[in-house]
């Protein structure tokens, strides 16, 4: 029996467990199992690593830092970020790999334009390390925003000005809100300041159409959400667990 799983807190709307059980009856995977380990302190995925049929898991809220003292070797990417989303268990070695990174990246540049050189990023979780490595691969400066701002931060208040709406055109949520079963709920904005210049883009993927995207489409803006990001990611997740 070959098992994966994920870890994190908490697993209940978790994406993969059905992604990968839905890939392993299409191929007819019968040897492949996936499970949600839901753990309630990191130090329990010592557990796991006992498991001799566990050939890799992945990561969500809130141990992708927390895993990394657990790693005996990591990607150039979890060096950079200092974060990890899979690991991968070959010759009693567990090897880190951002995954993120690969999700977001080739799910946001469809729709990105050569006019696109600022972004804001809503929320400073997990998920917006793999944001940032990627927006400064494709040199777009970018800039923070949050309810109590540091000193090179942006408060909700002040991107509601249309001088800074007009220089940064890329607005990207990763913060939780619009997520499931809150959906009626939307970051903050001026969003009667967007226009055809801006590509808002979540990483929330459901529901699938968030109120924020809603928001920025009835302006024009380009929008895209979270669920390409999703399965990109963790394709790449299989490749790196069964190379």
């Amino acid at each position: 029996m070959r098992k994966y799983a994920i870890i994190g807190r908490p697993l209940g709307h978790s994406f993969s467990k059905k992604y990968f059980e839905e890939m392993f009856a299409r191929e007819g995977l019968s040897d492949c199992v996936f499970e949600n380990q839901e753990l309630q302190h990191i130090e329990q995925v010592d557990q796991l690593f006992r498991d001799p049929e566990l050939k890799g898991f992945c990561i969500t809220i809130p141990y992708k830092k927390a895993i990394l003292p657990y790693l005996s070797e990591s990607s150039p990417e979890v060096n950079a970020m200092q974060a990890c989303n899979c690991v991968q268990l070959k010759d009693g070695r567990r090897i880190g790999y951002n995954t993120d990174v690969i999700g977001f990246e080739k799910s946001f540049i469809p729709q990105l334009h050569e006019a696109d050189k600022k972004a804001l990023i809503l929320g400073t979780g997990g998920a917006a390390a793999a944001v940032c490595f990627v927006l400064k691969k494709l040199g777009i400066d970018y800039r923070f925003v949050s309810r109590s701002p540091a000193a090179d931060q942006f408060s909700y208040q002040e991107i509601k000005s249309p001088v800074i709406l007009q220089q940064y055109s890329v607005i990207i949520n990763c913060s939780p809100v619009g997520t499931f079963p809150n959906e009626d709920q939307s970051p903050d904005l001026a969003y009667e300041l967007l226009s055809e210049r801006h590509y808002l883009y979540d990483l929330v993927y459901n529901p699938a159409m968030t109120r924020f995207l809603q928001k920025g489409q009835l302006q024009g803006a380009r929008i895209q959400n979270g669920y390409p990001m999703l399965t990109i990611q963790a394709e790449a997740n299989w490749i790196n667990w069964n190379s």
